[in-house]
């Protein structure tokens, strides 16, 4: 299983993965599912991986190979074109494997994040499903997840805001969320992929690992528990109001069983 997400707000970009990888309990490995293309100062893109392993290694070789010769995400002429690039080679991939993988029942479903900038285009952050189709992040929607996200969504929802939510605030949000994941799902885990994006950077200038263990995240997250029993603490008290007998709803109504006399013993 896998946790990636990606931000966007005013400011950049956070991108941020789990290394967790298995195959059944007996079988989990670290691997790592952040990888970046840089041409420092024209562009830069940071890809995250989920589904199957196989297919998404070999995805992100041939994308290697193809950006090492010139081609693909180095002359892609802006980033919805790139996002394609991905999908071009998640497509060819999935087609070469899938009739073998799917004979012996096994999933060849993948998804990618795609994140970075172009110079002279503003920053953005896509999804590229596993049929090789593009989901770009938007002002209203300035977030994408692959992977197990449901654990990790909620404090997404309810705190990022394109406009106001600064590059420091968005990591502390992408933090959480992961290490809300990794509590509620043990298939996903550390370490930690982090890397802030601030506009027109086109490099990588702030990236972190969070190891096992790690202090700064231990501490991140005991700050962050701590806060949120604060918080329910001092939420408004739930009222209940008297409810009249004829208006219980939900109770199941004990009718009166006339007693039985009692056996006779004589």
């Amino acid at each position: 299983m896998t946790y990636c997400l990606g931000i966007r707000t005013k400011q950049g970009l956070v991108m941020a993965s789990d290394s967790r990888t298995n195959a059944g309990i007996d079988q989990v490995d670290i691997c790592c599912k952040m990888h970046n293309f840089v041409i420092p100062g024209q562009r830069m893109f940071t890809l995250l991986s989920s589904g199957s392993l196989s297919l998404t290694q070999s995805i992100i070789t041939r994308i290697e190979q193809e950006f090492c010769s010139g081609a693909g995400l180095v002359t892609a002429g802006t980033f919805y074109e790139a996002a394609r690039c991905v999908g071009r080679h998640v497509r060819e991939v999935t087609a070469l494997d899938r009739p073998f993988m799917e004979r012996d029942g096994i999933s060849c479903g993948v998804n990618f994040l795609l994140g970075g900038q172009i110079a002279d285009e503003a920053p953005q952050v896509y999804m590229i499903y596993a049929q090789g189709n593009p989901l770009r992040a938007t002002q209203s929607s300035p977030f994408l997840q692959i992977g197990e996200s449901k654990y990790g969504r909620p404090i997404l929802d309810r705190g990022i805001r394109y406009a106001e939510t600064t590059l420091e605030q968005a990591v502390k949000y992408a933090v959480i969320s992961i290490d809300s994941t990794m509590r509620s799902n043990v298939a996903v885990g550390p370490p930690i992929d982090l890397l802030v994006y601030a506009n027109d950077d086109l490099c990588v200038r702030r990236y972190r690992r969070f190891g096992v263990p790690d202090a700064e995240l231990g501490e991140i997250r005991s700050s962050w528990e701590r806060e949120l029993r604060r918080a329910i603490v001092s939420l408004p008290e739930i009222t209940f109001a008297a409810v009249p007998p004829d208006e219980l709803n939900g109770i199941t109504h004990v009718v009166d069983v006339p007693k039985s006399p009692p056996p006779n013993r004589s």
